[in-house]
């Protein structure tokens, strides 16, 4: 039964662990986009076709 736990337990801590880096990695990912948006939405008068 003691196996058992120690499975749970690990398998809690490596889903937390990747819960973390997900939103991490998402909350990078985002402000780099918004980012990006701003600067062409500021630079939009520059393009010509």
């Amino acid at each position: 039964m003691e196996r058992v736990y120690k499975t749970m337990r690990n398998s809690g801590a490596a889903c937390i662990a990747v819960g973390i880096v997900i939103a991490t990695v998402g909350l990078t990912t985002g402000i780099i986009a918004i980012v990006s948006g701003a600067l062409l939405l500021k630079r939009k008068s520059d393009i010509t076709f």
